[in-house]
């Protein structure tokens, strides 16, 4: 009785690895692969023919010609892939509020701001992820003055790359218009 019950164990044990542990995911891919092969891919970004990032995945700018991205928490130097995830700091927290504070002071510099000048909280706070390649645009055109003056070119055509550069909300009413930073930046090393 207990050999019949232990080779059943074993039987549907069986099954179901190679049901769900092998037969799932190789349809899976494949579907992704067949349905939506960019981003089955990791949604690669390319420039002259090479992988420079993701479209998925932030990365740190701080060059004065290019626009920066949101803060990271991702690691302790910030922007690690392998380490994804928030602070978990709260709003209350006194750690989280100097952080924000130092942030703000330090984009209200880079960008010529005065020091009671509100900047989009985008660009003082991390993702939940740590991770997020978007920005709002009010925090991307809070930044064309200073790459404008950084690469001597005008304002106008900063701001028109920014707004070429918005992903409107999905289907007009699901999540909040946004901008791709590592996206917007190979735009903007194409712009003369």
């Amino acid at each position: 009785m207990m050999v019949k019950q232990w080779s059943k164990g074993l039987a549907m044990l069986l099954v179901m690895t190679v049901l769900t542990g092998i037969a799932y995911p190789f349809v899976m891919t494949g579907l992704a692969q067949l349905l939506f092969p960019r981003q089955a891919h990791g949604s690669i970004l390319y420039q002259n023919g090479q992988a420079v990032g993701s479209a998925l995945i932030g990365q740190n700018f701080n060059d004065p010609r290019t626009f920066h991205s949101r803060p990271s928490a991702a690691g302790p130097q910030g922007y690690d892939a392998t380490s994804s995830g928030g602070s978990n700091l709260g709003p209350t927290n006194q750690d989280f509020l100097d952080q924000a504070g130092q942030r703000a002071k330090t984009v209200r510099q880079e960008n010529g701001l005065s020091a009671n000048q509100s900047v989009p909280s985008d660009l003082v706070t991390a993702s939940a992820s740590g991770l997020d390649p978007d920005i709002t645009p009010e925090a991307a055109l809070l930044q064309v003055p200073r790459i404008a003056q950084a690469r001597n070119v005008s304002e106008e055509a900063v701001r028109a790359l920014v707004r070429e550069n918005i992903t409107p909300r999905a289907l007009g009413i699901f999540g909040e218009p946004r901008v791709n930073v590592v996206q917007l930046n190979l735009s903007l090393a194409n712009l003369k």
